[in-house]
């Protein structure tokens, strides 16, 4: 789950004045692709410039392309931003169809949003759809962040021990067309309980990551 966090982005100031909205891919123009790739740039750069990277131009992805996007904006313009993809994965072997979760993200400067705001928005639209999980991975250094914000509140379940293998977003000559990555999976039932999870030790994106 590719995923920008601001340090502040946890207060209670600015909640009331952000309105989100959910819009399909093939809604979005060309203005709000460069106003999201904007956004994003800013919103990962603090996180280090290679993360920063792939929102050049008027590109508002990192890797695999979001197919419904929740946009929460106030006065300065876009606020926030978590994607979504329908898509099958592999888990242990079993072929399991998920809402994969990424390109989550909070304007560095904003204070009153978080994911777990973020995600009571996206809720209604994974139920919508009639997809039995929702699936994201987060790296090690984000688990505790992730614990308080989704587990704790009983949003999603947090999983370890897990290698997930992804394709590449790119082709290169010099680097393997996949990767395998030791991250924290985690998962938000939506039509499923999470006993209906299948067991297993490795996932299989058969892509890249959202």
């Amino acid at each position: 789950m590719n995923i920008a966090v601001s340090p502040t982005a946890e207060g209670a100031s600015a909640r009331a004045q952000v309105q989100w909205s959910r819009r399909w891919e093939s809604e979005l123009g060309l203005t709000d692709h460069a106003e999201l790739s904007e956004f994003f740039r800013k919103s990962y750069g603090p996180t280090g410039a290679f993360n920063a990277q792939p929102f050049q131009g008027s590109r508002s992805w990192a890797g695999a392309r979001p197919e419904v996007r929740v946009i929460g904006r106030d006065a300065r313009g876009v606020a926030a931003h978590v994607g979504l993809l329908r898509r099958f994965i592999k888990v242990g072997g079993v072929d399991l169809l998920v809402a994969e979760l990424g390109l989550y993200a909070v304007r560095p400067d904003l204070e009153g949003l978080g994911i777990s705001h973020a995600m009571r928005v996206m809720y209604p639209i994974l139920q919508d759809l009639g997809v039995p999980f929702g699936f994201g991975t987060v790296r090690s250094a984000l688990e505790k962040h992730m614990t308080r914000l989704v587990e704790r509140q009983g949003l999603a379940t947090l999983m370890h021990g897990i290698r997930v293998r992804s394709t590449q977003p790119d082709v290169y000559p010099n680097l393997s067309p996949t990767r395998i990555e030791d991250v924290v999976v985690v998962v938000f039932p939506v039509g499923s309980s999470i006993s209906e999870w299948p067991a297993g030790t490795v996932i299989d994106r058969n892509g890249p990551e959202l």
